[in-house]
Order: structure tokens, then sequence, then C-alpha cells
């Protein structure tokens, strides 16, 4: 760690306090910048120079010019309003920020790879500060990716710090999701209190047994002269027996009992945990969720919230019985003998001290163990998703080697963490056999000189074995706390997660015409890198507008964001008049139908999957809806007809019926926007030119829009539109844009070169 990241990490320590656009000033001001004019507005780290050789270097920004050190050095400066652009590029295992001025193109700083987020912010940022003169600060500190208390690195994929997060606060939450079933909790409390009677009256039973019966006077003297003890010594000895056998039924009904109670609790405490956490997961825009893999999200939905669900059900209450348990003891036997009560308890303080002090080495442990066992569920999540590629490629071997692999890296850390524990464990264990040794002195020389019977004795005894059994269980508490608090940190932090495409404050329930105008819009999937750029179209209701370009221009971007799965990073998208923002996802979704590049059907009946774009409608409307795209031939002809069970995606379809299918479901919704991404592009020709003739007369009075590989298909579309480079290029009817012979032009006649060189191969091979 350089210098500068040295005093990065101690000002975002120190300063808890001030906001991150504070600490950054005074960041700023730690460094030197004489001579740099402006108003200081922020400063961040580079570590490699232009050669690959590591540096310890910082760049300086102020609202008119920035300045570059290296090595406490100033090496470059560069005025904000001579610039023409700053861009930002991926290298491998490195990234760099350049910029272009009258004297060509220089090279601000570089970076390895944990710079990349970093790089691509201050440099769309800069970018910005450029063009507008404003400089977007970040009230979230997200760019550094450290906490802004400790300091410390935050998890990928997570907000929360495992350290610094209110766990007391997350906990009471916890007791809240808990609270409708509070009454089997208090049952469960109350048998424990019964339970833990009758675990204390035990020892005093045995010594009842032992004094009275089994070293007893009269026992001994009868023994002595050779006789059978009397009837009044059998009957007693007998129902003391018959006493400690009720209490170990009585204490095995209890245990059944509230067993029962704790299973009541447990499984509606977990679906309602899973079920919030899964809700959120919903709520969250397709980008948030994409930062997490698809298994860290799938532990958090089942590991972890099991893992809080033993510990609010099962562990809370044992922690409760436990105490009780351990503190009763404590008194028993100082009101007994308070020096054997010292004794016994000497090694105690030393055991939970230990444990007090390992408590964040087995936190850093355990934290390791669960990232592994989430890669682990990430890798078997793919290959069970993928796996008609896996088998198309014949790649099982390939497969395996890498479950084998990520299986084998998480053996090797679980296996070291119990190899730790378990070292360590034993240790503590020894300590409190110490007093065990203690206990047998005392007790024996007690016993020989005459002042403690064999059933004082044999009470203290079991007294101190049910003392050091639960210290034990103590002494693994913080193993257990650990765990649970981590998992609860990691559920609370998707459920805590800000949603970055959220409902505005005034947003309202719309009836939309479908007239879309898009303003000033620019956005981008990774900071640094914009898909689209100023973006600027007005799509009048009721038309078809086609949407060309060429791969990676963003037209499949630009549909989403009309969608509102993303929000834009700049500019604004309106329908009828108003901000989408302004309209509520739900009104806005339910009035538009999408038929997506990546087909996807649920397992399930055809039926439920046409029908699951309008919950409680009616079979004729899915009969209809069917008709229109050109499904229902093929599907009366399946083995159930519409109630055919297909597989998960389904794989049990052609690609060009699931597409059917899906187009189905989208027109299901009737429309007011209807959204078609390459939505005929899994179709055979004649088939196509069937549901363009259904589509040609649906989208009649309906907003369309529409991408197509096959540019034909877009002839009869009002307008087009030719996106390039994340701009609009061209705009135009399918004829005015043949006219000017220009981006469109050229994709068009590419098209028919490859078509007249497929047909003539087709011929070449008929006639061989």
């Amino acid at each position: 760690m350089g210098r500068f990241e040295r005093v990065l990490k101690r000002i975002l320590k120190k300063e808890k306090r001030k906001t991150p656009a504070e600490i950054r000033r005074t960041l700023f001001a730690s460094l030197p910048h004489d001579g740099l004019e402006g108003t200081p507005i922020t400063a961040f780290a580079y570590n490699v120079d232009n050669d690959g050789r590591r540096i310890d270097g910082a760049v300086l920004i102020t609202d008119k010019a920035l300045s570059v050190y290296a090595d406490k050095k100033e090496i470059a400066r560069y005025v904000i309003g001579r610039c023409e652009k700053f861009e930002y590029r991926a290298l491998v295992g490195a990234c760099e920020i350049s910029v272009t001025d009258e004297g060509g193109e220089h090279i601000i700083c570089r970076g390895d790879s944990s710079k990349c987020e970093l790089f691509a912010k201050n440099t769309r940022r800069l970018e910005r500060l450029r063009e507008t003169g404003e400089y977007s600060d970040d009230e979230t500190l997200e760019v550094y990716r450290v906490c802004p208390k400790c300091g410390r690195k935050l998890p990928r994929g997570m907000q929360s710090c495992l350290h610094c997060a209110d766990k007391r606060s997350m906990f009471k939450r916890l007791l809240e999701i808990a609270k409708p079933y509070r009454w089997y909790i208090f049952v469960s409390a109350l048998l424990f209190f019964v339970s833990f009677a009758l675990q204390l009256l035990g020892p005093y039973v045995n010594k009842l047994l032992v004094d009275g019966y089994i070293d007893s006077s009269e026992a001994k003297a009868q023994a002595a002269a050779g006789g059978a003890a009397s009837g009044i010594v059998m009957r007693g000895f007998l129902l003391t027996i018959l006493l400690m056998l009720g209490l170990r039924v009585a204490t095995y009904i209890i245990t059944a009992l509230r067993n029962l109670s704790v299973m009541q609790a447990g499984t509606g405490f977990i679906i309602d945990l899973r079920r919030k956490v899964f809700e959120k997961i919903q709520e969250l825009s397709v980008r948030t969720v994409s930062k997490r893999t698809s298994g860290e999200l799938m532990r958090r939905v089942t590991g972890d919230t099991s893992h809080l669900e033993n510990f609010i059900v099962g562990q809370l209450p044992n922690i409760i019985e436990q105490t009780v348990l351990l503190v009763s003891i404590t008194v028993i036997l100082i009101v007994y003998d308070p020096r054997l009560a010292l004794l016994i308890l000497l090694p105690m303080p030393v055991c939970l001290v230990g444990w007090r002090l390992l408590r964040r080495f087995f936190h850093r442990m355990y934290g390791k163990q669960w990232e592994a066992e989430s890669r682990t569920g990430t890798v078997l999540y793919d290959i069970f998703s993928g796996i008609r590629v896996v088998k198309a490629y014949r790649t099982e071997k390939k497969e395996f080697d890498r479950y084998d692999k990520a299986a084998y890296e998480e053996k090797q850390i679980a296996v070291k963490n119990e190899t730790v524990f378990n070292m360590i464990d034993p240790l503590f264990g020894f300590i409190l056999n110490l007093g065990a040794m203690f206990l047998l002195y005392y007790t024996g020389t007690r016993i020989l000189s005459g002042f403690m019977s064999l059933g004082d004795a044999a009470m203290l005894s079991s007294y101190v074995s049910l003392l050091y059994g639960h210290i034990g269980w103590v002494a693994n508490l913080p193993r257990i706390i650990t765990r649970a608090f981590t998992s609860m940190v990691k559920v609370f932090d998707v459920i805590d997660e800000k949603a970055d495409v959220a409902d505005a404050a005034e947003a309202v329930d719309a009836e939309i015409r479908g007239d879309i105008d898009i303003e000033d819009l620019t956005f981008g999937y990774e900071e640094g890198t914009d898909v689209l750029k100023k973006v600027n179209l007005h799509i009048p209701a009721g038309k078809m507008v086609g949407i060309v370009g060429r791969s990676g221009a963003g037209k499949s971007t630009l549909i989403n964001l009309i969608m509102r799965l993303y929000d834009p990073d700049s500019g604004r998208i309106l329908i009828d008049g108003r901000d989408i923002k302004n309209i509520s996802q739900n009104s806005l979704r339910s009035q538009i139908g999408a038929v997506l590049q990546e087909t996807f059907l649920f397992k399930g009946t055809v039926y439920d999957n046409i029908a699951y774009a309008l919950p409680g409608c009616s079979r004729d409307l899915v009969l209809s809806a069917a008709k229109a795209a050109g499904a229902h031939d093929f599907i009366i002809k399946l083995p159930d007809g519409y109630d055919t069970v297909i597989g998960e995606n389904g794989h049990t379809l052609s690609g060009g019926e699931r597409q059917r299918v899906s187009i189905a479901r989208a027109l299901l919704r009737d429309p007011r926007i209807l959204i078609l991404d390459e939505a005929t592009a899994s179709l055979d020709t004649e088939t196509e030119k069937n549901i363009q003739d259904t589509l040609a007369k649906l989208i009649r009075d309906r907003t369309t829009i529409a991408i197509a590989h096959r540019l034909s298909t877009l002839r009869n579309a009002d307008f087009l539109v030719v996106l390039d480079k994340g701009t609009v290029a061209e705009v135009g009817t399918h004829e005015q844009l043949m006219r000017n012979k220009g981006i469109y032009y050229g994709l068009v006649m590419a098209q028919r070169q490859m078509s007249s060189r497929s047909g003539r191969q087709n011929e070449g091979g008929s006639a061989r």
C-alpha cells in the first residue's frame, strides 16, 4: 500500500462523522498542489507507471485542472477547458485513463485490476466536468469499496462491512420477524424451566439414594451382620429408583414437546425470512442483481437463512437455558462451599477470555469458508443451467474438474478451519478438566477425613459435570454466534440494498398511449464505458420503428431502458410527456409486451407459460394469443395439447416453437407498447412470414419497437433508427436511408451479398 492510500485509509478511519465530500477535500489538502488553480474537488490514487512498474501516485482534481503526481512529485498538469476527451481503457490485468488535447493523446495514470472501478468512475466524472463544468461527487464512498468506519475493503457484492454492521439493530429486526411465533417460543421457554428444575433435582435425588440407602449406617450394619436389608429400606430404595426413572421420563416428554414447539416456530420463521429476502431480490434492478452471482444469491436465500433460523429458534433459547443453568449451579456450589466453588470455577475465566480473544480470528476463518461455499454453489448452478451445452460439446470431464477444483478448495478451507478449531478446543477442555481434578482432590480428602458423605460427593460431581458440560457448550458459543452473525449481515445486506431503479415519490399508475421521447440519453453497464451516448429520439404513438445497427451498437440496451430494467446515467425517457420514473414500474410494464432475444420458458405446461403474462385470464384469450402468434397449430399436436408439460426453459420444444410461445405470451397482455427483440430470429422463413403478416395486423394503433437481424423484415416499419457506436446515426424510412447510401445502405448491401453467396453455395451443393 502506497503512502497516498495509507493517508486515505487513516482519514477514512479517523474522520467517521464527515461526509465523503469532506473527506476527499481533507485528503486533497494533505497532498502537495502548489499553483494548482481552481476549487478542490477530489483525489484518487494509482499504483503503476507507464512502463508497468509499481509506483506511489496520485491524481488531484479541481474544477479547472488536474495534476498528476508520482512519488510526491508533480509530473503532469492538464487544464480541463483545453481537454477534448477523457477515456478509460481496461487492459489485461490493468487499466488506464488517457486524455486528448491539442498536443495529442496522453496517459494520465495506470493501475492494476484493483483500480478498474475507481478509474472508470472518475473518467466518467472527468468527462462530465469537461462537458458541463460539474463534477458529480459520490456520497457513498463506493469508488473506494472500503468501509467508511474501519477502512477495511468491502467483500465483493456487499455494501455492508461484516465488522462494523450494527448487529444489535439487525438482531432486533430478526426478533421482529420471529414475533408471530412468539407463543411457540414462549411455550418452549416455559418447558425449559420445567426441564431446568428437573435437571437441578436429579443430583439431589442421587445424593438421597447414596446416603439414605446405599451408604446408610443401617444398610452397612445389616450387611455386616450378613442379613438382607429390611422391607422398609428396600421400599424406600425402590421408590427412590422409581423417582429417578420418573425424572428421566418427564425430561424426555418435556424435551419432545419442546422440540415440537421449536419446530413449529422455526418452520414459520425461516419461511417468512426467505420470503422477505426473495421479495427484496425481486425488487432489485437487473444491474444490482448482476453484481452478485446466482450461487451467492441462492446461498443467501437458503443457507444463510437456515443458519439464522437455527440460531434464533434453536440456539437462542439454548443460550438462555445454559446461562440460567450455569448461574444456578454456580450459586448452589457457592452456598454449599465457597472454597470448592472457587477451585471449580477458577479455569472458567481463562477459557472465556481465551475464546473472546480468538473471536475475530474465527470470524475471518468462517468468512472465507462462506465465500468458498458460495463459489462451489455458483459453479454447480452454472453447470446445471448449461447442461445441454455441456452434453453437446462433451465437456463433462472438464466441468467435473471445474466443480472438483471448487469443492476441493472449499474442502481445504473447511479442513483447515476444523483443524485449527479442534486443536484449540481440546486445550480449553484440558484447562476445564483441571477444575475436575480439584474437585476429585477436594472431595476425596473431605470423605477420608469424615467431613463429607459419598452422597454429597456424588451430588457435587453431578453438578460439576452439568457445569463443565455446559461450559464446553459456552466455549463453542463464539463459533456459533460468529457464523450466525456473518449470515445475518449478509442477509440484511440484501434486504437493506438500496434499489437503484425505484419509483419516484410522486409515481402514479397511468394509462399510456405509447408516445415515446428520449432526451440526451447516456448509459453504460460499467462505469467509464458508455453503451449509449446522448441519444435523442421521438417515437409517435401507434407507429412502428425498427432499430438497426451493428452488433454492440446498443439496440437491446435501448429497449431495456424503455422497459426501465435500468435507469439512464443521464438524460430521460418520456412516455406521453411524462418521465417514466414518475410512472409506477408495475403500471409501466403491465402495458408493455416484450419478446426478448433470449427466450425463456418456465417448467410447466404450455398453457401456463402463455398465461404467465396475464394471471387469471380466460382460456379463450390464451387460445387467441397462441393463434395470433402462429403457435396454436403445433401446440394441439403435442401429446397433451396446451396441457403438455415442457422441460426447464422449454428444452423439449424447438427454438422456433419456444419463440412462438414467447410471442403469444407477449400478445396476451394486449400491450400499448410492443417490443420485439429479434422476435423471429429462431423461425424458418415460411413461419416468419406468417407471423410477420399476423404482427402487421396486431401492431395497428400500437407503438411497436422492433429489432431484427434480417433487415428485410423491417421494411414495413414507419421509420428506421440506425444506431452506431452508441449514438443515433441515421433516421428515416427504408427508401430514404437506401437513397442516402449511409450506414443502413451498407448493412443492407452486406446482407444481400451474404444471401447471394449462400444461395450459390446451396445450388452448387444440389448440383453435386
